[in-house]
């Protein structure tokens, strides 16, 4: 580049040094990560560079963060984790454009050690191994090649002397700085080629990373054909009472539709696993191994059971708990064929993607209605809640219960295994705990004076709920109405005329069980056992 009274003047044809290393360094990251997701289709899909750091990120984040993120973002926590490893990513390509030079190859070292740091993250997931490390190291290779090719065409001949701080230091000034002919310096028309290379190569290793979209839409046009197993009257659900939901706008529906059923688990990518995949191996402390696939399981005796379901995660007052019918097959039977044997007392239950439960023998085996399920409010199960097949187990949170993709279950024993999230500090049972929840008004609605009607939810499943009770401001408790209760292993709803004065009112809501154990005052956070405490709202009424 020649100078004019000390100040750069761009020649046609040059690009600006610091913009386009910085691009380069993007491209790199870029190929790396294609190269990567392309090579795992012949591995496995779970050995993606991106997605297995993204996972480990997920198994080794604190149980305090992962908590304070979901309370957060709530179900929006996932997309966040990617769009912020996506960004994270696309700094470490710039700073290595940056860094990097023709003599001092510093942002390769970089692009090496996030390589390295992809390649130990994939051999350590569930299921992984040294082979796994494979798609990561080869995308870290090219991403390297990319980026040397790119910096050394923008830093080639006498420019990229000039260019380099470090070598331009070790020259003798002159009056006037020249550049010979010889020394093209940064051509434009050379880069952007091998830009243009570099995102074709991105877009080539993209359509074959497609094989992980085609088989997910192999597997949702399956589920879309697939029949459920025929459920005979004697062993189909109760109907639903009409009156079973307070008769005002606004309540919360008994069954919850399939679309607005939270999820909360760990997969950063839904598994797409074909029924005519799915098999089920059931062996550790048992008279006999047994494996199952799809015909054999829905060979078997269908069973339709309404159960609510409840995170460990809800906080007091939280949404993160919803009601289906669920088509599946007891798993008392199942593990029953197996025969546990003597001093078995937990199934470690394992997802496709690697995800384990402890569930208590005990709840599977006590006469409650634990199922193996293969539908969700009469349709096959949504690939986002466990398609083919999941566990449904009324009464305990799903952490400990709940697998979704199930392939595996090992009879075992609390003190011999651990499963996911009890070995990061969740305690071993997880019964689900007493709760209740306000649901309308919605919170600091502006109201009329008059009467007003309060309605929610209460839940503790295999107990039931007895009592609802409401207090507006610091007065005496009263009852609320109750509808009525379809079974132990459901919620209730309930509803409360209030005569509202103006001014702010705050309401709180408490329930008693089954057992008649009161709902504790006690704010406890989830973490280790589910989170306790009285919902409240605060409405304002206007004057009349």
């Amino acid at each position: 580049m020649n100078t004019s009274k000390g100040r750069p003047v761009r020649r046609p044809g040059h690009l600006p040094a610091a913009p386009a290393r910085a691009l380069s360094g993007l491209l790199a990251v870029g190929v790396a990560l294609s190269i990567g997701h392309a090579a795992a289709v012949a591995v496995d899909t779970a050995s993606s560079p991106f997605l297995a750091v993204a996972d480990s990120v997920v198994d080794h984040a604190p149980a305090p963060v992962r908590e304070a993120t979901i309370d957060l973002l709530g179900t929006a926590d996932k997309p966040a984790l990617l769009i912020g490893l996506s960004v994270i990513l696309a700094i470490a390509g710039v700073v290595a454009g940056l860094l990097e030079r023709p003599r001092r190859p510093i942002g390769s070292v970089v692009i090496a050690v996030l390589g390295l740091a992809g390649a130990l993250a994939a051999a350590a997931r569930p299921g992984g191994g040294p082979l796994w490390a494979l798609p990561t190291l080869l995308g870290a290779a090219a991403g390297i090649v990319t980026l040397r090719l790119l910096i050394q065409t923008l830093l080639r001949g006498r420019d990229a002397k000039k260019s380099d701080p470090a070598e331009r230091a070790t020259e003798k000034p002159t009056e006037q700085p020249t550049e010979p002919a010889s020394s093209p310096g940064p051509d434009r028309r050379r880069f952007l080629i091998l830009a243009g290379s570099a995102v074709a190569v991105i877009a080539a290793a993209g359509a074959t990373g497609l094989a992980l979209g085609r088989r997910a839409a192999d597997v949702v046009a399956e589920r879309a054909g697939l029949r459920l197993p025929r459920v005979l009257p004697r062993q189909a659900a109760p109907a639903v009472p009409a009156d079973i939901v307070p008769n005002t706008p606004g309540v919360t529906p008994f069954l919850t539709d399939n679309a607005e059923f939270y999820r909360i688990d760990t997969a950063l990518r839904v598994p797409a696993l074909a029924a005519r995949d799915w098999r089920l191996r059931i062996h550790g402390m048992v008279e006999r191994e047994i494996e199952l696939d799809w015909d054999d399981l829905i060979a078997r005796e269908a069973q339709e059971r309404i159960v609510t379901l409840t995170c460990v995660s809800n906080e007091v007052g939280g949404d993160l708990v919803g009601t289906a019918a669920w088509t599946g097959f007891p798993i008392a039977d199942l593990l029953a064929e197996a025969g546990p044997l003597s001093g078995a007392d937990m199934l470690l239950s394992t997802s496709v993607d690697g995800w384990t439960a402890g569930t208590p023998i005990e709840a599977l085996t006590d006469g409650r209605d634990a199922l193996l399920a293969v539908g969700m409010n009469c349709q096959p199960l949504p690939l986002d809640h466990g398609y083919p097949v999941r566990q449904i187990v009324p009464g305990l949170y799903g952490y400990v219960s709940a697998t979704k993709w199930v392939v595996d279950w090992e009879v075992t024993r609390f003190d011999s295994a651990r499963a996911y999230w009890t070995d990061r500090g969740w305690s071993e049972k997880g019964p689900i705990r007493t709760a209740s929840r306000i649901d309308r008004p919605a919170p600091l609605a502006e109201l009329e004076p008059g009467l007003v009607v309060v309605a929610g939810t209460a839940w503790a499943q295999q107990r039931g709920i007895e009592r609802v009770e409401v207090r507006v401001d610091d007065g005496p408790w009263r009852d609320a109405r109750l509808s009525p209760a379809y079974s132990l292993d459901t919620w209730r709803m309930w509803s409360f005329d209030w005569m509202a004065e103006p001014g702010l009112h705050t309401l709180h809501v408490r329930a008693t069980d089954g057992r008649g154990e009161v709902q504790t005052e006690e704010r406890r956070p989830t973490v280790p056992d589910g989170a306790t405490g009285w919902h409240n709202r605060t409405f304002r009424v206007g004057s009349s």
